[in-house]
């Protein structure tokens, strides 16, 4: 039986590891013809050779690179159907307000705001002139609450990127093209297992808020984006999809 992303052609940026490489193969899976951006090109090549599709070095903040990115899947299968905008960074000299640097923000706000700007430049003329597609923008459930274990950049990056996603949701719905945000909870990728390792404290602060008593896996997000990405979300735009374990909704967590 044909997956739902059957015949479409899926941009995943940040898609060598984590969920990014977890969407990839699922979106594999569903059917889809995937074109990766990443920086690791030996990953890179790998996971395109796994899924039998096609990879492309793309510095996401570069705008001339980006658009090289989906101009290559247009070119390569003939159209830009879905794009998940996922590539980001949580880098440790990102904290408090009050020690983060400005060139930690800055770098923060390009990898992860600017980015997906520049994705969404890139991919909407081609979903225009087709009438249709799916843009899924990877925010976070920091975007929409705050926490003491702060880090700053990061938190107004995803802010923006949920406040971006939920603008172009509207502007464009009746041009066929719909944008969510994706809004994870922790998820068990390499990325949280880094900062988490060198602050247990800073785990076990996080753990204890989610109804669900565990981090999520990247798949449980590859299929939250599928959906996104396909028909079966068709009345689903603008919105902010949370995928977080019960957090959001949560005073009191069990015992």
């Amino acid at each position: 039986m044909a997956g739902r992303l059957a015949g479409r052609v899926c941009v995943v940026t940040g898609g060598c590891s984590g969920i990014g490489l977890a969407t990839v193969r699922r979106f594999a899976q569903e059917g889809a013809r995937v074109v990766i951006g990443d920086l690791d090109d030996a990953r890179g090549r790998e996971v395109a050779e796994e899924v039998e599709g096609l990879y492309r070095h793309c510095d996401v903040t570069d705008a001339d690179q980006v658009d090289a990115l989906f101009r290559a899947a247009k070119d390569t299968y003939g159209s830009v159907d879905v794009a998940f905008n996922n590539a980001g960074i949580s880098p440790p000299d990102d904290d408090s307000i009050l020690d983060t640097g400005i060139e930690a923000w800055r770098r923060v706000q390009d990898v992860n705001l600017t980015s997906v700007y520049l994705c969404c430049k890139a991919a909407l003329p081609y979903m225009l002139e087709q009438g249709k597609g799916s843009i899924i923008n990877t925010a976070s459930f920091v975007a929409v609450m705050g926490a003491a274990t702060s880090q700053i950049s990061y938190t107004a990056s995803k802010g923006g990127v949920l406040s971006m996603s939920r603008e172009l949701g509207v502007q464009f719905a009746r041009q066929g093209v719909r944008v969510n945000a994706l809004c994870p909870g922790p998820v068990n990728t390499p990325l949280l297992q880094e900062l988490f390792a060198k602050d247990p404290e800073r785990a076990a602060r996080r753990l204890v808020h989610i109804p669900l008593g565990r981090f999520a896996e990247p798949d449980e997000m590859a299929a939250a984006v599928a959906f996104l990405a396909s028909d079966d979300s068709s009345f689903i735009t603008a919105s902010q999809f949370m995928v977080d374990g019960g957090i959001s909704g949560a005073y009191v967590t069990p015992l």
